[in-house]
């Protein structure tokens, strides 16, 4: 049994990781400020749950798994949030996207 759940955890490990690198290479790779936070905020969100997951699985005391329950919670709920925060305020910035074939940034909001 002790096999399986290490073997699950360091699964965890992997797959989460994996996550935030994407998440990481979104920030470096992507053309505008809106696909990348967007790619930064999915994906580090999911990986650093499922870190948490496997963190939890790996853990030998009940209160140590609560604690990281509740940071995971935390991280659930608060993401999301500062990721739309953050957009939100770009956008009332008027920090326009990118759009069309060539990647051209729009003259006024209309062109979008």
């Amino acid at each position: 049994m002790a096999a399986i759940i290490d073997f699950l955890s360091w699964a965890l490990f992997l797959v989460g990781s994996l996550f935030v690198f994407a998440g990481a290479l979104g920030l470096v790779r992507f053309p505008d400020f809106y696909t990348r936070i967007h790619a930064g905020g999915v994906t580090d969100t999911f990986g650093s749950e499922l870190i948490l997951l496997a963190m939890a699985l790996q853990s030998d005391d009940f209160t140590t798994i609560i604690k990281l329950f509740f940071i995971a919670l935390f991280l659930l709920l608060t993401s999301p949030v500062a990721t739309h925060a953050i957009a939100h305020s770009a956008w009332v910035g008027k920090l326009n996207p990118l759009v069309g074939k060539n990647l051209r940034y729009p003259d006024k909001r209309e062109d979008l």
